[in-house]
């Protein structure tokens, strides 16, 4: 990117990688078009086009990015952390944020599109984490050190927890930990602090599946809805009278719903697929259009395109983690290696989280699948992004 303003031994960057974010651009133009030409009310959206818009946005801040070496965008990373603490507190403001009639309050409505905070929170995040970690190995060895490390987590992640957006604000912990891990920061601390969330994780699962209504952890209503969905329980109460078990059974069939036509859809595409726009889960219906264009886009794409179209996904998606990993090796420094790494866990663990929820080894928490998915926040910090590991790549070399 902008290759001949830049000196020469700087020069290079990863060509492997832009192809890869190139295959996935296009395919998500091709399966946002497909997945919401169907229904005449969303195709008068024009949703395709403005994820085409997107993309053309988010490569140019991409490629300005390439102009900054990173140790500069860095000293303001504290700045750009309270920004976004900003703006995911007036989200939560009525009024200033929205629902979008979906009950959750994560956007704040602008005359040109729609802000989601959450997304640009994660990439300040990675940016302050990389600033504060790249101090000297020894003081990270400081507890107090470890623990401000934490509350800049922390922060974002009850913020965003709040509107509630409980799958934004689960990505959050693996940058965390990865960043805190590559840092230097001991050990002993990452897993007391592992075996403190795994033991917390183990008692809401229990909750969850076993606590009596007056006992249970504070969730909202649809987040329990989904994890019981995910494990398989039963909504129908012990003691229910015959009239509210025939209430909880069609409860649970409506709240189920929308992951069983996923599975429907990417099974039915078998190896290679029904063909782009033939899809017929999609086409009639059965999975839902208000979500087939964002949080279940893989889905519409493995009815389409099959085993094969999946893979290919799948293998672009490994490209770019890939080529992360190695330029986090090669960064000429900690700060550069730590914004790499940060990136790269952000990235995975969209991918995971929103595949595993097409194919049911995740629960349903609406993550977006990074530039497939359509979004304009989502496709514009994932393609922010990676101009951030370009950038690290560019300037890999000391001065």
């Amino acid at each position: 990117m902008f290759e001949s303003t830049l000196k020469p031994d700087r020069a290079k960057i990863d060509w492997l990688m832009l192809a890869a974010i190139g295959g996935l651009m296009v395919l998500g133009v091709f399966f946002v078009y497909s997945a919401t030409m169907a229904n005449e009310d969303v195709r008068l959206q024009g949703y395709y086009l403005r994820q085409i818009m997107w993309y053309g946005i988010g490569f140019a801040a991409a490629g300005t990015l390439c102009f900054i070496d990173y140790h500069i965008l860095s000293r303001w990373a504290v700045v750009g952390y309270w920004l976004t603490i900003l703006l995911l507190i007036l989200v939560l403001i009525p009024g200033i944020g929205t629902t979008q009639g979906w009950g959750a309050r994560r956007w704040i409505k602008l005359p040109m599109f729609q802000l989601q905070p959450s997304e640009f929170a994660k990439i300040s995040l990675i940016f302050v984490m990389a600033h504060f970690l790249s101090r000297p190995v020894d003081e990270l060895k400081i507890p107090r050190n470890f623990f401000k490390a934490l509350g800049l987590t922390v922060l974002p992640f009850v913020l965003i927890l709040k509107e509630p957006d409980l799958g934004s604000a689960l990505v959050l912990w693996p940058m965390c930990f990865a960043m805190l891990y590559v840092a230097g920061t001991p050990k002993k601390f990452i897993l007391r602090l592992l075996a403190a969330i795994f033991i917390f994780g183990s008692l809401l699962v229990g909750d969850i599946l076993f606590a009596p209504k007056n006992f249970r952890i504070p969730l909202e209503g649809y987040q329990r809805d989904r994890l019981l969905v995910f494990f398989g329980q039963d909504f129908t109460p012990l003691d229910a009278t015959e009239a509210e078990k025939t209430k909880a059974r069609a409860d649970q069939r409506d709240k189920s719903y929308n992951i069983e036509q996923a599975l429907i859809s990417v099974g039915s595409g078998g190896v290679t697929g029904k063909g782009w726009r033939q899809g017929t889960q999609n086409v009639l219906g059965f999975l839902p259009r208000s979500v087939a264009h964002n949080d279940f886009i893989f889905s519409v794409l493995a009815e389409e395109e099959g085993f094969i179209g999946s893979m290919i996904v799948v293998v672009l998606y490994s490209v770019i983690l890939f080529c992360g990993i190695r330029i986090a090796s090669e960064a000429r420094d900690r700060l550069g290696k730590l914004l790499a790494v940060g990136v790269v866990l952000m990235l995975f663990s969209h991918v995971f989280i929103n595949i595993g929820m097409n194919i049911r080894i995740m629960p349903v928490t609406g993550v977006p699948l990074p530039l497939l998915s359509y979004g304009g926040s989502s496709v514009l910090c994932s393609l922010i992004a990676i101009g951030i590991l370009q950038n690290v790549y560019i300037y890999r070399r000391s001065y």
